[in-house]
């Protein structure tokens, strides 16, 4: 697979690949990345594209192959509709960091333009060998990016191989993705939300390119008075300033070999805590404020001796054995009792008006320690252990908890990404759906039978099954009110062909369709089960709760990075 095709580079072999981009350049006058360390993804290879408007406008793809940016111009970008090719120019390889620079090369230097970091995410390569590929010319891959979703080949022509500039094909597969997702803007980067225009017009006078976002737009210590959250394409360049979309973690079977940071995974709600002299702000991940909702757990914040601070963590209900329990928050928020709540603080982004995100998260963590210190019954330091993923994954099992989460201790804070420099191992299969509709009650239970319940595939909402357990008399009431307020006429499932048997999942008969209420699909709610289906069904389900810190469009079907 393409991470033991990495695992094997050195070092040196990197450094000798990046030679041509060195004897190209003078960093110190471009302001372009020199090939600072960055570790190599924890799970799949990254890609990025970068929109290059130099002499001439043009694309570059990059993929991250044996610890640098095997890097192709593509001149119209890759090719939209299925059959289609464009013409790829290899070049040479660019250095991991490269990934993330956007800029302004000034003129007289190689490469002199706009660089915008156009789209990024993660890539797969049919066979799993993105070296061997690349050495056969032909690389069949597979893009799930902010912006493109799909499967594309590279093709190398005839007699380029030993060419000063090797031509490739680059043709669009025919597949059931989209290429490119719908609703995306593309002419905005994924990193600071800026065109082209804007971009070059913040450099302007400038000798430069920054490295990040954040040093182009550094600002006088803040006071203490909340102030708006200047925000750039959902992320934030300095934490202070308010709402941070939280890092996340990548679902995987087993903790890759590594430097990590262990903690045990809980089953509460994430939350920011922005924490001023005298006030406290709790945000959602999904931007909703919290903080009425739990003043306890302001008050206890606000205890903390700090101007400022901007704090990840997990608002967490514990049972009688301790455990986070995501039920016990339910009742909370839903039925209004008060079981003792806890704030986990595992992550600090910003202290005293000064940001964290580009220190190491064992450097982070240790600032947290400080800040938080003994902490109180209500705030407390999330634990990390000194032990091996599977002797904690091993006791998580024990003491039947939801799983453990493993942290890269040099990994920096990435807003709102999932780059696998956190990874989560699951032991319960648990996660987020979306309802879409509902059956009629039977026998003595009231309001509905079972809810049909769903997830996106790009604009496509797919059926997952039906869960009918897990409820009581209330929630049936609560959750049916709100239900038949969303009702709609047609499904709004893409994959529920009719059966002649009466078999959900795979189809429906025409009677038992005329029966299920159709919803709009925007409630979101928690499910446990006990495996996928070769269907793509659900095995058990059991329904946990409603989830009002996620949208439903960001819903979708979890998947995990198999460690071959």
């Amino acid at each position: 697979m393409a991470q033991r095709s990495r695992t094997k580079s050195s070092p040196r072999r990197s450094s000798a690949t990046l030679r041509e981009y060195h004897r190209k350049r003078d960093l110190g006058a471009s302001g372009e990345p020199g090939g600072a360390r960055v570790a190599p993804s924890a799970a799949l290879p990254r890609f990025v594209i970068q929109k290059h408007d130099a002499t001439r406008l043009h694309y570059d793809l990059r993929l991250e192959m044996s610890g640098t940016l095997k890097s192709w111009a593509v001149p119209k970008g890759l090719p939209e509709n299925p059959g289609d090719k464009s013409l790829a120019i290899e070049v040479e390889d660019h250095p991991l960091d490269y990934g993330s620079f956007e800029g302004v090369i000034p003129a007289g230097n190689y490469g002199a333009g706009t660089v915008m970091l156009w789209d990024r995410g993660f890539y797969t390569v049919g066979g799993g060998d993105p070296d061997r590929a690349l050495r056969q010319g032909k690389i069949h891959f597979a893009l799930a990016g902010e912006k493109m979703l799909g499967e594309w080949t590279l093709v190398r022509l005839r007699g380029e191989k030993d060419s000063a500039k090797t031509n490739w094909l680059v043709l669009r597969n025919h597949d059931a993705s989209p290429g490119y997702k719908p609703g995306v803007d593309r002419d905005r980067s994924v990193l600071t939300g800026r065109t082209l225009d804007e971009i070059a017009a913040s450099q302007s006078g400038r000798r430069s390119a920054p490295r990040a976002p954040a040093k182009a737009a550094k600002r006088p210590r803040r006071s203490t008075r909340a102030q708006p959250a200047r925000e750039t394409n959902g992320h934030m360049d300095d934490p202070s300033a308010g709402f941070v979309e939280p890092m996340k973690a990548l679902a995987v079977e087993r903790v890759p070999a590594g430097d990590w940071k262990l903690e045990i995974k809980f089953d509460g709600f994430r939350a920011l805590a922005l924490v001023r002299t005298g006030a406290v702000t709790l945000w959602s991940r999904n931007r909703k404020n919290l903080s009425a909702d739990y003043p306890e757990v302001t008050a206890a914040l606000r205890r903390l001796r700090c101007e400022e601070a901007v704090i990840d963590g997990e608002l967490v209900a514990l049972d009688a054995q301790g455990r986070s329990s995501f039920q016990l928050m339910q009742q909370r928020s839903q039925r209004g009792l008060r079981p003792p709540l806890h704030f986990y603080a595992f992550d600090l982004l910003s202290r005293d008006g000064k940001s964290l995100l580009g220190r190491p998260l064992e450097k982070r963590q240790a600032a947290l320690a400080k800040l938080i210190g003994r902490g109180t019954d209500v705030v407390r330091l999330s634990p990390v252990f000194e032990v091996s993923p599977e002797e904690l994954l091993e006791a998580a099992r024990q003491q039947n908890l939801e799983g453990i989460i493993a942290k890269r201790s040099a990994s920096l804070y990435e807003p709102g990404r999932r780059s696998g420099a956190w990874v989560k191992c699951r032991l319960a299969a648990e996660q987020e759906f979306v309802i879409g509709g509902f059956t009629p009650p039977q026998g003595a239970r009231a309001h509905f039978g079972a809810l049909l319940i769903g997830y996106y595939a790009g604009d496509k909402f797919l059926y997952a099954g039906k869960v009918g357990t897990g409820f009581d008399a209330r929630l049936l009431r609560e959750i049916s009110a709100r239900l038949r307020a969303l009702a709609v006429k047609k499904s709004p499932f893409d994959n529920l062909p009719l059966a002649k048997r009466s078999r959900f999942g795979v189809g429906m008969t025409a009677a038992v369709m005329r029966t299920v209420t159709w919803v709009k699909p925007e409630l979101v709610c928690q499910v446990r089960f006990t495996e996928w289906t070769d269907d793509g069904l659900l095995r058990h389900p059991v329904f946990l709760g409603r989830r009002e810190d996620k949208k439903a469009r960001d819903v979708h079907r979890e998947k995990l990075a198999r460690e071959k």
